[in-house]
């Protein structure tokens, strides 16, 4: 077989999946409008990616910073809302300095499956907020990802060859772990006990995985949702225990969250 036929038959197998892609940007940009009047504590930024488009990222300055983080939300929402909108004030109070980005969004009826041709944009966003961060002085710099936006931080860090980032917290994971082994930075994974079904049966093995790298850690939530109603608070103090005994070697994992093993699952 000929370079040339290799070639043409494989830009016919990329074609579809490129098809496939169709980013809502009108509905960020309606995000946008919604989200930028109601900002009263940080301030927007707009990171603009290699095809030109912008996304809105949230950047919010704590008092003598120990650190950043980036976090992503779920699927279909925006950097402030509700708990993404919680996390960024309540850590930036913590003593981190929070980077809340819009990730890839699609129409409103989209799946969890349609989401996978956006993966690659979402790692570009990744990749560009932490080199925002480095720009602002930072060297200790993690990311905070919920549910698809955690999925698609794992996507991101088993594919960048080099990355800022320095540790990972990921929250109530919906796809599990993929290739986890190419994950060399320090993980905790966050679920509650009332959390997902879909994220409560792949913990065993999370778990398995992410203690292969030292520093990493599981945190279980007592009578936590998937979307942490009531439940912040819990969740701010176990992110910034881990991220502590990360950067600074401090922290010890919350009474409020029980391990692995102990929930007999």
């Amino acid at each position: 077989m000929t370079k040339r036929l290799l070639i043409f038959l494989f830009s016919l197998m990329a074609a579809p999946v490129a098809l496939a892609i169709n980013l809502d940007y009108e509905r960020e940009t309606r995000w946008a409008e919604q989200v930028l009047p109601s900002i009263l504590v940080g301030d927007p930024e707009w990171i603009e990616q290699s095809n030109g488009h912008k996304f809105l990222a949230i950047y919010t300055e704590a008092e003598n910073p120990r650190g950043a983080i980036i976090i992503g939300h779920g699927r279909g929402w925006n950097p402030d809302w509700e708990l993404y909108g919680i996390l960024r004030m309540k850590l930036a109070d913590q003593g981190y300095n929070t980077l809340a980005i819009q990730l890839p969004v699609l129409g409103p009826g989209a799946k969890v499956g349609d989401y996978i041709p956006t993966y690659s944009d979402a790692g570009e966003r990744y990749d560009l907020s932490a080199k925002f961060l480095q720009e602002q002085g930072f060297e200790d710099i993690a990311i905070v990802s919920h549910s698809l936006g955690a999925t698609m931080a794992n996507e991101y860090l088993i594919a960048a060859d080099e990355t800022a980032v320095k540790a990972w917290v990921f929250i109530s994971i919906i796809n599990g772990l993929q290739e986890m082994f190419r994950i060399k930075i320090p993980a905790m994974d966050v679920y509650g006990t009332e959390d997902w079904v879909i994220t409560q049966v792949g913990g065993y093995e999370r778990k398995q995985q992410i203690m292969k790298v030292p520093g990493s850690r599981q945190a279980i939530l007592k009578d936590a949702p998937h979307f942490f109603e009531d439940k912040e608070d819990e969740l701010t103090q176990v992110i910034v225990e881990f991220l502590d005994s990360v950067f600074h070697g401090a922290g010890q994992t919350s009474a409020n969250s029980v391990d692995q093993s102990a929930a007999g699952r």
